[in-house]
């Protein structure tokens, strides 16, 4: 499979897909790391991404819900601990640019509530209809369940029933999404 791939002929594009996993198998083989790449080191990466979420500019949206992320399960800070209030600001910064997967972490945050970050079903649906208006598809189902259960907000079958049809909708629009891969056009 080595050499260049001509995108516009299907068939070598199956065929390199298809070997694709063999070929990056190989050729950590070859390298004599098995495993394949570097070895983790999280609080590289927090440090890395923390700097780039300071910095600004146009990565730093992902860099920010990453710091979260690290922060949320304790693998960026020095004793291994989640922080959940520092995930939580990390997060909003993110989903106030508009992050989905943000905004929906955050929903959860305060659907389950965490150490410095208590139970908020009102927030909880908030960030849950923020991340359905950016197309997450749990955010909308997490709101169509609360909505259904009347579970901290107002029973309401009609906003339970859109917000059902919403996530139905945007599963098959993903769906489709990858079977529309179309090939020498």
């Amino acid at each position: 499979m080595a050499g260049l791939v001509n995108f516009e002929d299907e068939e070598e594009v199956k065929e390199y897909l298809e070997n694709l996993g063999v070929e990056f198998s190989f050729q950590c083989y070859k390298e004599k790391d098995p495993d394949g790449g570097l070895p983790a080191d999280f609080k590289t990466a927090y440090s890395c991404f923390l700097k780039s979420c300071k910095k600004g500019g146009k990565k730093s949206t992902e860099a920010c819900h990453n710091v979260g992320l690290l922060e949320h399960d304790g693998r960026g800070n020095d004793d291994e601990k989640s922080n959940a209030s520092l995930a939580r600001d990390y997060y909003s910064k993110a989903c106030d640019s508009g992050f989905a997967p943000s905004c929906f972490n955050l929903s959860t945050m305060y659907l389950q509530g965490a150490p410095g970050v208590p139970k908020d079903m009102s927030r909880a649906l908030e960030y849950s209809l923020k991340a359905c208006d950016l197309r997450h598809i749990w955010a909308c189902a997490n709101a169509s369940r609360m909505y259904k259960l009347g579970d901290g907000v107002e029973k309401n079958d009609a906003k339970a029933e859109a917000l059902k049809n919403r996530a139905m909708s945007l599963h098959k629009e993903q769906q489709g999404d990858a079977r529309s891969l179309t090939f020498g056009e």
